[in-house]
């Protein structure tokens, strides 16, 4: 059984996953695969094209997000069934966002190929690396 866990706002850094992204490792499972993590988005930054290889869940905490499914502002929840791919998710305004992948999410190139895997180790790594 997995250990009750409290995070604080200082217990955990801020780790670049690219220029104006920025995360905040909540948890990860490597029995699952599920990953928890709070982005932190600056004005006019954008996540690739990418495929849902797992579930997802979020909440924007604050601003917003646009994507193939519309807008989502602060307090919009989604969720995103395995197989979802998103061709752009763009981040028009300051915002932050409360999210779960249950497995990973593949990122595509150009051509649609997979650019990069980001999963629960994939994370940790950077996490440890910016330490």
């Amino acid at each position: 059984m997995a250990e009750e866990r409290l995070t604080l706002p200082g217990d955990k850094p801020w780790t670049v996953f690219q220029p104006g992204i920025d995360f905040r490792l909540l948890f990860t499972s490597a029995e699952t695969g599920r990953f928890t993590l709070l982005l932190r988005c600056r004005p006019g930054t954008a996540l690739p094209a990418h495929r849902h290889l797992g579930a997802g869940e979020y909440f924007v905490v604050k601003g917003r997000m646009e994507y193939r499914m519309g807008t989502a502002e602060e307090g919009s929840y989604g969720y995103e069934p395995i197989g979802a791919v998103h061709e752009l998710t763009s981040f028009p305004v300051y915002t932050e966002l409360f999210f779960t992948n249950h497995g990973a999410i593949a990122f595509l190139d150009d051509q649609g190929g997979i650019a990069m895997i980001l999963d629960h180790a994939t994370l940790e790594a950077l996490e440890a690396a910016s330490a």
